[in-house]
């Protein structure tokens, strides 16, 4: 696909990963709308890029239908939906002799998993009445992941859960969404500088970055904007999850 002059929608797009995704499709031509629930950070995102903002808690039916239409209004059909929105805790399965609050594990899995799909499920059937570009393609959907679903780690059970959701869906979503000429795909990042990461001490940033094999440092935020416009532009890239790591496969803790 073709970015120039599509409308496209970034999840999480007021910091991280959504950010640099965002920048990147608007450096492309694209005509884009944030969605986050970060208003201040998200309007000057927005503002920064000549794009739009809508304040989405991706969970929620009602948030994302009124994005969705503040986009469509905004730039016309919707082409492009990069889903970047999520959240992250460490509990234990059992901590202390307590057991992990169920309601705890259920928001993650509520903002990353069920948000995810929630956007996908929405944009889709807009993306669907568009007419069709070359090759008969009509829209192109990047999730993320994270390498957590493949090994995840001591207190995180929720957010690998939530994670393996996202990368088991890709391919039957990429199957259902075939026939409409809809692509998707997913990222599994790994250790990479995002406002979560960049509060921790320089100390643990610079242990965490060696211990990647190779570039021995945190990942950049415009390294996952980079393979996210590829997947959106490469037509034969669909029902994939790439890892993007440096090579890392993560231990225990």
């Amino acid at each position: 696909m073709d970015i120039q002059n599509h409308a496209a929608i970034v999840t999480g797009g007021a910091s991280g990963l959504g950010e640099a995704s965002a920048r990147a499709l608007a450096a492309k031509g694209a005509k884009v709308t944030l969605f986050d629930m970060n208003e201040e950070r998200g309007r000057q995102v927005a503002q920064d890029i000549g794009g739009r903002f809508a304040r989405v808690d991706v969970s929620s039916e009602a948030d994302v239908q009124n994005g969705l239409a503040t986009s469509v209004d905004a730039h016309g059909p919707v082409r492009i939906l990069v889903n970047c929105a999520g959240i992250a805790i460490g509990m234990k399965t059992v901590g202390r002799g307590e057991p992990h609050p169920l309601e705890a594990f259920e928001k993650v899995l509520k903002v990353n998993l069920v948000g995810t799909f929630n956007c996908i499920r929405l944009v889709a059937v807009q993306m669907g009445t568009t007419e069709p570009l070359e090759g008969g393609e009509r829209g192109a959907i990047v999730c993320t992941a994270s390498v957590a679903a493949f090994e995840g780690q001591i207190g995180q059970v929720a957010y690998a859960a939530s994670k393996a959701g996202v990368a088991g869906m890709t391919l039957p979503i990429a199957r259902d969404l075939s026939r409409s000429g809809i692509r998707v795909n997913t990222i599994a990042p790994g250790l990479f500088k995002t406002p979560m990461m960049a509060s921790l001490p320089q100390e643990v940033q610079a242990a965490l970055g060696a211990s990647v094999p190779y570039p021995q440092r945190l990942g950049d935020p415009g390294e996952y904007a980079k393979l996210a416009v590829h997947l959106i532009e490469n037509q034969y890239c669909n029902g994939e999850t790439i890892r993007l790591d440096g090579a890392l496969r993560m231990a225990p803790k």
